[in-house]
């Protein structure tokens, strides 16, 4: 199958598809869309960034329009739950956005915001509700919400939910749904907690596999940086300083450490928002805007964003802090080389860091490439010392000074040539050809239809998300 057409979806949906120049399916969206159709559970499992949004949605959408009649106050026919809140209002835009052309209404609910207007919405009932485990909950206890009526279930992003600690709240709300029901489960890995997930909400599923678990998109170029950890915030700056590198996830593995992050690059004259748990909604919505609108070119991230923030032409992702959990590696670099672009992942490794590359490289079942530092990369670069500057030597006083004289202090020599490569520095070489190759654009239909800005990468590749 190659094209939309011949997936058995309904015209309406073609119709929203073909405005915004969608023709092509992903092979998730090939594999899974005939047996959602079809009322089967399924269980999905393919790579961040192959489509798996529009492989439930597009079915489902189908399905709730096929079986028009209102929904009930306060329930609703439909429910995606998702790890995160920034995923929770990306699917529900991709809802709004597929089912333009039906009589569906869709509703988003998550935490950090205000609860009333949630309330308001489902007051009247909706037809899709999408919403992360902790709010649903709040609004079921309250009694503004009702799960009686609910004829789908979607887990997305599964293994990101157990990852949260959401299984406590999962097994409550599963409680709440109705039998029979149709179950669909979404995931990047199958590690087996998923799999007993699995067998205990799925009925008979279908199970769709589009590629090896935990393995990274082929056309990510990955390389890593030996750099000991003190010089790895004046390494970061060295590199954003290139303009190749046009639109940068970085990757922090700690709320604080994404901040500090941010304040020395504001020290060395780059710009940059953080994203992390700390941050309030609004906080979060606006830093990611503006990354998504180009506003903002650097966007240092907790793994709050490595999943479900799909942002269009990310030119590289940085690791500055290897994740000590390898999966997490795999769904950090997905943010690049999103629906069929190319992208550029760095890594930057200290010494206390070589056992989480190891265990990432034996996960994704290949090798970092190690990249040398920047020619001219020297510590404690600053805005107010340009790049390859030589680093200031403290002022020795004269010896007239008397006894309280300090003894004359030599500039520090360069570490030798076996240190430096061991820090990945090596002189006189400059980064590799590939840091700087812009991302693949594709054919590019431009921004069509009602589908809205998240989904013009898709549009690229010719698959919807």
């Amino acid at each position: 199958m190659t094209d939309f057409s011949d997936l058995g979806l309904s015209q309406p949906i073609l119709a929203a598809l073909s405005a915004a120049g969608y023709s092509k399916p992903t092979p998730i969206q090939c594999q899974a869309i005939p047996p959602v159709l079809s009322g089967r559970d399924l269980c999905g499992i393919a790579q961040t960034g192959t489509g798996k949004t529009a492989a439930f949605a597009l079915p489902m959408l189908q399905r709730l329009a096929a079986n028009p009649r209102r929904p009930a106050p306060r329930t609703c026919r439909a429910l995606v739950l998702s790890p995160t809140r920034e995923l929770a209002s990306q699917i529900a835009d991709s809802f709004r956005a597929y089912g333009a052309g039906l009589p569906l209404s869709t509703a988003v609910v998550f935490g950090g915001v205000p609860i009333g207007r949630q309330r308001q919405q489902l007051a009247r009932g909706v037809d899709v509700l999408v919403a992360t485990p902790g709010r649903l909950l709040d609004l079921v206890d309250s009694q503004y919400l009702t799960l009686s009526s609910d004829q789908i279930l979607v887990l997305d992003e599964a293994d990101l939910m157990l990852d949260h600690g959401f299984i406590h709240a999962l097994k409550r709300i599963v409680k709440l749904l109705p039998r029979p029901r149709q179950t669909l489960l979404f995931s990047a890995t199958m590690p087996r907690p998923i799999e007993a997930l699995a067998q205990d909400y799925l009925d008979d599923p279908v199970k769709v596999v589009v590629a090896p678990s935990a393995t990274t998109a082929d056309r990510i170029d990955q390389g890593v940086v030996f750099v000991s950890s003190d010089r790895k915030r004046d390494l970061l700056a060295t590199l954003l300083r290139d303009p190749a590198f046009a639109r940068v996830l970085v990757f922090s593995r700690t709320k604080h450490g994404a901040d500090r992050v941010v304040r020395h690059l504001a020290v060395a004259g780059i710009e940059a928002d953080a994203i992390h748990g700390n941050k309030s909604q609004p906080q979060r919505e606006r830093a990611l805007a503006a990354f998504r609108d180009g506003h903002a070119r650097v966007l240092v991230a907790t793994d709050i964003a490595a999943r479900g923030i799909d942002v269009d032409g990310v030119s590289h992702v940085i690791n500055f802090e290897l994740p000590n959990v390898p999966e997490d590696y795999v769904h950090r670099i997905g943010r690049t080389a999103r629906a069929g672009a190319a992208g550029i992942a760095i890594a930057f490794c200290s010494d206390e860091e070589r056992l989480y590359l190891r265990d990432i490289e034996k996960l994704t079942r290949s090798s970092l490439r190690p990249i040398p530092a920047p020619a001219g990369f020297v510590r404690n670069v600053t805005a107010s010392r340009p790049v390859g500057a030589a680093p200031p030597t403290k002022r020795v006083q004269p010896a007239s000074a008397g006894p309280k004289s300090e003894p004359v202090r030599h500039p520090r020599q360069a570490p030798a040539d076996a240190d430096r490569r061991r820090e990945g520095v090596v002189p006189g070489e400059a980064l590799p050809a590939f840091l700087h190759r812009p991302p693949a654009s594709g054919n590019n239909p431009g921004r069509r239809g009602g589908l809205g800005r998240h989904d013009t990468a898709a549009a690229r590749y010719g698959g919807a998300r």
